[in-house]
């Protein structure tokens, strides 16, 4: 990212911004995220403190949507011909970047927008988010900014006063919320969430549903997990999906077990309704159709997605820089992106098409040292190993130098985070041992500097 120098707005002391124009979907997944966050062109100002945005042009491109939009902002009050000077290379750049196929004809007509704010709700409207829903999104926050504000006592009424606003939409803000608070190491906002979660799951409809839905999908891997250990078959499978007592059990269980029900499956379910009669053979019926259309949907989910990851892959493989490009992609890499990728480097080396194997194998090499666990993962996991506290101590003062306070505040928030999700109990009391332990040696460390 280019650095560029300017004039604080509050201190007027010159100061060096990272500075990005030009924001292309196309060759950055990220560009969309980075302008919606509002983290970027900002001016951190060492002298007085300042935060904002430096004033700058913007293109904005997103091929899909086959959108192109630029910003000029007004106040540095330059003519329409030097603003058209300034744009028109970035325009450029991303007409060079797209292949022949893709130039289509909304790249001759940008659409201009006179804020930052108006270039915000144009990408959210091509994304089907109108202001309206914008609004509401607001309106959410606040709400949650009042009862985190609120006293404990005061809470219930609140939510009952404004429960129209509680959706799943508000339960989904709540989560990122927590998932923020904990990663930024602020534990007392994240119990205070936690706690205003669990009073929605109890005293709202949406929430209830949702305590139900989680409790229903919980209860179906139970079910799982002791069919699997005593063999899960077939037979032992259409047994649970028969005697599912609801409709969430029966998609969770469909969805968790997918694989199990192929051809011999529904053929066993068809010899079983040959030998029912009366309502148990309308039951099953019904039950066979039911199954049919949730493994159609999530087949054809399965499908796209499949074909979108083998698009993003010959994307990868076609770019000039395969290290760079692949290192780009690195928040759509996932599983099934891994196993695609595997399987056409397994292809392609049975083709011996040795330009492809090496492609596919950079493009790996490059995955493979992103995903590796960093050593701080390492060292918590051994520390987690530990048959005892003495063991554990051990552990740490041979490990001394690498007991640093961002490992401390890894420990730390990993241990809020289990506690606050209600995870595993056994895995909490070892992290809140851990956890324990290591702020203890942290201190005597820092002691004896």
């Amino acid at each position: 990212m280019p650095k560029t120098q300017t004039l604080c707005p509050r201190c007027h002391q010159p100061v060096v911004v990272d500075v990005e124009q030009l924001y292309d979907v196309n060759t950055n997944p990220q560009a969309k995220q980075q302008l919606l966050s509002g983290n970027f062109n900002v001016i951190h100002c060492p002298n007085c403190g300042y935060e904002g945005n430096l004033s700058t042009p913007i293109v904005y491109h997103d091929p899909d949507k086959e959108l192109l939009l630029t910003y000029f902002p007004p106040e540095l009050g330059l003519p329409l011909n030097e603003q058209e000077k300034m744009i028109g290379p970035l325009i450029n750049r991303v007409v060079n970047n797209l292949p022949q196929e893709k130039r289509k004809a909304y790249l001759l007509r940008p659409q201009s927008v006179l804020t930052v704010q108006g270039l915000v709700e144009r990408i959210l409207e091509a994304d089907g988010i109108t202001r309206e829903m914008v609004q509401a999104q607001q309106q959410r926050v606040s709400l949650i900014q009042r009862l985190l504000s609120a006293p404990e006592e005061s809470r219930a009424e609140i939510v009952k006063q404004e429960e129209a606003l509680i959706d799943e939409s508000f339960f989904s803000i709540l989560n990122r919320l927590i998932e923020a608070a904990l990663n930024g190491g602020d534990e007392p906002t994240a119990r205070q969430l936690a706690s205003i979660q669990q009073l929605l799951l109890a005293n709202t409809a949406v929430g209830k549903t949702l305590k139900s839905q989680a409790e229903e999908a919980e209860a179906a891997m139970r079910s799982l997990q002791e069919a699997s250990k005593k063999g899960l078959t077939r037979e032992s499978l259409l047994d649970l999906l028969v005697e599912a007592p609801t409709e969430a059990r029966l998609v969770t269980l469909v969805s968790m077990a997918r694989q199990g029900m192929d051809y011999s499956f529904f053929q066993i379910l068809s010899d079983r309704i040959n030998q029912a009669s009366g309502e148990e053979k309308a039951r099953l019926i019904d039950l066979r159709e039911k199954l049919l259309q949730l493994t159609g949907e999530i087949d054809k989910a399965l499908q796209e997605q499949a074909k979108q990851t083998r698009d993003l892959i010959e994307t990868i493989l076609k770019s000039d820089n395969i290290e760079e490009t692949t290192t780009q992609y690195l928040p759509a890499v996932n599983q099934l992106f891994v196993d695609i990728a595997s399987s056409m480097l397994q292809e392609a080396r049975q083709k011996s098409d040795l330009d492809r194997v090496n492609r596919l194998t950079r493009m790996m090499s490059v995955i493979q040292r992103a995903s590796a666990p960093p050593p701080e993962y390492e060292l918590l996991e051994t520390l987690l190993s530990a048959p005892d506290d003495a063991a554990r101590r051990k552990m740490l003062e041979e490990h001394a130098q690498e007991i640093s306070p961002e490992f401390v505040e890894l420990v730390g928030n990993l241990a809020a985070q289990t506690q606050a999700q209600n995870q595993d109990p056994e895995l909490t009391r070892q992290l809140n041992d851990v956890n324990r332990q290591v702020l203890r040696f942290s201190m005597e460390q820092n002691l004896k500097k």
